[in-house]
């Protein structure tokens, strides 16, 4: 999104939409897909389709969050040099930056598609709930895909951004985020001068559309092996199709009060093929995720203990997110917060409209806006006992910097090492080690004489920097918070410098991206008539020979596209447009 002649305009990729999946694909060609087109097919590659990287990226790969996405991705996730996890497909290992970085480009070029001119800033934005690793992780996204990250802000703070902009009002603001893969709440406050300010955040960072997906394709698997006897969970072609019905579904019920899920020829069985037919009602998805929709609800009263507010001093409530169209959500968060939500700003498009706004501010000061944002974690030492000494408390406001004096622990001890943590509980085991480094040349004397100061520094980015200064001698030593994505400065350019040459060929082959982009468009509009085609052909004793043949010519189209063939593609859209004819036909005829 960018601001053009004063408002926020959130920009359409080169495929026509404003919202794009963060889905990443490798072809067996090696040709590389993002968005809509690697979604469309993962059924048929789901081993080298890559979805969920924002859950990955920052973690450790020991943790077990990571632990449990290998047990239900279909893409191989490794071990990286650094405990950090890397997706193996197509015998290359990927850092989890790196298939953000591609997301990045492809949101990046179509910012210069709209504007005319190179892109060469951007404000990024994450999760509120974010740690230190993961924000750092985001920036070496954006450095390898070619931007100067001038600012990491926080996506519940970008919606408000969004809805205050232009605005002079006087309000304290509930963001409830409930996205594909994360979930924040933010307590803010707006004021006429122009002050955005967060008063507190929390979050989870692996709760959001994708469990309430998997709600769906768990009930659906255990009720087919129920019905027929077969297990799915081998078959991963039967497991994406799933997948996507899941979604699908989902997405229906939040207008309608029933979905068909229709799956012909799912499996095989001996020489029979194994259809898939199942009607979901809105209740029954409702009894399945209402665990989800209750944790983000404990989180909500949580957050505003932390805020020091009462329910009935939150003025307004702002959804951010597509899942806050499911109507239980809605209906959640009017219950817990007394009010009928805000509906004034799309969920899907708000956050990016406030980076939009940000961006500006940061380039134009007449634009006189303040943004004061929080800290989401504790940060502190680990002390003598095992426990955690906190420096700065959760929901500081940043850019903020905190100085505790400690002491030497034992008899003659010449150095100290300082193990940076960040998290929430006393034990420091229970938290995550964000960094180390040691002070030495410390003087011998007896326990508790020596004195030194820790430092702690959080900038507006929320990036940690900590310095330890011998008070005796002035030493200091200090360290700024590297990210857990483990990848060297090496690999950045490395991967920055293919990330240019991909981005100069997609820039040089106009003929390819036009026809390419008249084709998706068709198949787009085949896959959407595709279940209503095979589901009226599963009924007819004709028409399958027909049907067949359009989606081998459709098929035929996709495989050219992912050789970047123009001149044949060109050929073969008479064909691809008589598919549509066909599909458009069989899918409005009566009955």
């Amino acid at each position: 999104a960018v601001l053009d002649g004063g408002v926020p305009i959130v920009l359409a990729n080169r495929v026509g939409y404003q919202t794009m999946p963060s889905i990443v694909a490798v072809t067996e060609s090696g040709r590389e897909l993002v968005g809509h087109m690697a979604k469309r097919q993962a059924v048929t590659n789901s081993e080298a389709t890559i979805h969920g990287a924002k859950r990955l990226i920052g973690r450790r790969f020991s943790s077990p969050q990571v632990q449990r996405m290998r047990e239900t991705v279909a893409y191989e996730i490794v071990e990286g040099p650094h405990d950090d996890p890397r997706i193996r497909i197509r015998g290359r290992v990927y850092s989890v930056p790196e298939i953000s970085a591609k997301v990045l480009r492809e949101v990046k070029l179509a910012a210069e598609d709209y504007l005319g001119e190179q892109v060469e800033k951007a404000v990024v934005t994450v999760p509120a709930y974010f740690n230190d690793g993961q924000r750092q992780a985001t920036k070496d996204a954006g450095i390898i895909a070619g931007l100067d990250v001038v600012q990491i802000l926080n996506e519940p703070t970008s919606a408000a951004l969004a809805y205050g902009f232009g605005k002079r009002i006087d309000r304290t603001l509930a963001v409830y985020d409930l996205g594909g893969g994360t979930f924040d709440i933010s307590i803010m406050e707006i004021s006429s001068s122009g002050v955005f300010k967060v008063i507190a955040t929390a979050g989870d960072t692996f709760l959001g559309g994708d469990d309430f997906d998997q709600r769906i394709i768990d009930w659906l698997v255990v009720d087919f092996q129920t019905q027929t006897g077969i297990d799915l969970h081998g078959d991963r072609m039967a497991t994406q199709r799933i997948k996507d019905a899941a979604e699908t579904a989902k997405c229906g019920l939040s207008s309608e009060e029933q979905v068909e899920i229709n799956l012909p020829f799912l499996i095989s069985k001996g020489r029979e093929a194994v259809h898939l037919q199942k009607t979901i009602l809105r209740v029954e998805l409702e009894e399945l995720t209402t665990d989800l929709v209750e944790r983000t609800i404990g989180l909500c009263a949580a957050t505003l203990d932390e805020a020091g507010l009462g329910i009935d001093e939150i003025e307004d409530v702002l959804l951010v997110g597509g899942m806050t169209r499911m109507p239980l959500v809605r209906r959640s968060v009017e219950a817990f917060f007394g009010q009928a939500p805000q509906l004034r700003i799309d969920p899907d498009l708000a956050v990016a409209m406030g980076a939009a706004v940000q961006g500006a501010a940061l380039t134009d000061h007449s634009l006189d806006m303040v943004l004061l944002d929080v800290t989401p974690h504790c940060m502190g030492i680990t002390v003598a006992g095992g426990w955690m000494e906190e420096i700065i408390p959760q929901n500081s406001t940043v850019p903020i910097e905190r100085t505790k004096r400690f002491n030497t622990t034992r008899d003659n001890q010449t150095a100290v090492k300082i193990l940076v943590v960040q998290g929430e509980s006393r034990r420091a085991e229970e938290n995550d080690l964000i960094g180390q480094f040691e002070l030495a040349g410390l003087r011998r004397a007896p326990a508790g004489q020596v004195e030194l100061d820790v430092s702690f520094v959080i900038d507006m980015d929320g990036i940690l920097s900590v310095e330890a200064k011998n008070l005796e001698t002035g030493a200091l030593q200090s360290i700024q918070i590297t990210a857990s994505s483990g990848l060297t400065s090496e690999e950045l350019l490395i991967m920055g410098d293919e990330a240019r040459e991909h981005e100069v060929a997609r820039k040089t082959d106009e003929a390819f991206e036009k026809v390419r982009q008249e084709a998706e468009a068709i198949l787009d509009q085949i896959e959407e008539l595709r279940p209503r085609v095979e589901g009226a052909v599963a009924k007819a004793d004709f028409g399958s020979a027909a049907v067949s043949d359009a989606l081998r010519a459709a098929a035929n189209v996709r495989t050219l596209l992912e050789q970047g063939d123009a001149a044949r593609i060109t050929e073969e859209l008479p064909a691809l447009n008589r598919t549509l004819r066909l599909f458009r036909g069989v899918a409005l005829s009566p009955g």
